[in-house]
């Protein structure tokens, strides 16, 4: 059984014989056109190094968050707003004045290096010629300045004499008032009462009195507050006396401005209106002040002919 050849095996084909099988070396048989070529055996990539772990860092410090202000220490923000305002307008101000001084400072600088430039350029002759004329222009303002202060002073003393002149004027004026009786007065001198108690005193004796006092230094005077002046009239009946038309009746009140004791002694001569009140059956009191008042007041006279004199 063993020698003989199962039907099996001789229909099973055999293994390849090696001139079909095609070597291992991936040669193709002869005949055949290789048509791509064998891709090259693949060297081994190298190894890449392993990639290093990265140390672990350290946690930063923790910084402390900065403290919010409380409502006390937070600026106000309205407030910040106009005062930054104002430092921007002064610095704003302070660079144009600087930049205005120095523009001017370099402006003077260049005109004097021009004017330095030009006179050093300038020929000795011209040179000369024109210190010349500086010298004559300062020679004129010199005499200009002299001559206006001359006129200064002639007008100081023109204002000097026309005050005085006027302060004179018009003390003159107030005396000529005073004496007028336009103006009230005041000043030492004595009052003197008439007494009439038989109504005896007449025009005669008030007319001497005035002129008595007149005589003795008086320089104004009122009876029964008239105000006696150059042209008062005294007229009437004893009595029934009128001054510049207004009544008055005894007691007669005579104010008078003057030397006191000068006044009391033209009236107590001998023969004067104390002795003639005396035997009409009337008295005369004199009492001397160091301070009377004559208030009463006259209208102005005003001429009706005479006109000042002109030249």
């Amino acid at each position: 059984m063993s020698g003989t050849p199962r039907p099996d095996d001789a229909e099973r084909p055999g293994p390849p014989a090696d001139d079909d099988v095609p070597a291992a070396t991936g040669e193709r048989p002869a005949g055949e056109e290789q048509l791509t070529e064998e891709p090259a055996p693949e060297e081994p990539a190298p190894e890449e190094p392993a990639p290093e772990e990265p140390a672990p860092e350290e946690p930063a410090p923790e910084e402390p968050a900065p403290e919010e202000p409380t409502s006390e220490e937070r600026p106000a923000a309205p407030a910040a707003g106009p005062a930054r305002r104002r430092q921007r307008r002064v610095a704003g101000a302070l660079i144009a004045v600087l930049t205005l001084l120095l523009g001017f400072a370099i402006a003077v600088q260049v005109r004097n290096t021009d004017t330095g430039e030009a006179l050093a350029a300038t020929r000795e002759e011209d040179l000369v010629g024109i210190l010349d004329s500086l010298d004559s222009r300062e020679a004129q303002l010199r005499q200009q300045i002299a001559d206006q202060r001359a006129a200064l002073r002639d007008l100081s003393g023109t204002d000097s004499r026309s005050a005085a002149a006027l302060e004179e004027a018009t003390a003159r004026a107030q005396a000529l008032a005073v004496l007028n009786g336009t103006v009230a007065a005041e000043g030492p001198g004595l009052v003197m009462t008439i007494r009439d108690p038989q109504g005896q005193v007449r025009v005669a004796d008030l007319l001497d009195a005035v002129q008595e006092l007149r005589g003795a230094g008086a320089e104004t005077l009122q009876i029964d507050g008239v105000r006696v002046g150059v042209s008062t009239a005294v007229t009437g009946e004893p009595g029934a006396l009128r001054i510049d038309g207004r009544p008055v009746s005894a007691p007669y009140e005579v104010v008078v401005i003057g030397s006191p004791q000068d006044l009391q002694t033209a009236m107590s001569i001998p023969g004067g209106v104390v002795d003639r009140v005396g035997r009409q059956g009337g008295s005369v009191d004199i009492e001397q002040r160091d301070r009377v008042v004559v208030d009463a007041l006259r209208p102005l006279d005003e001429p009706q002919y005479a006109q000042p004199q002109t030249e």
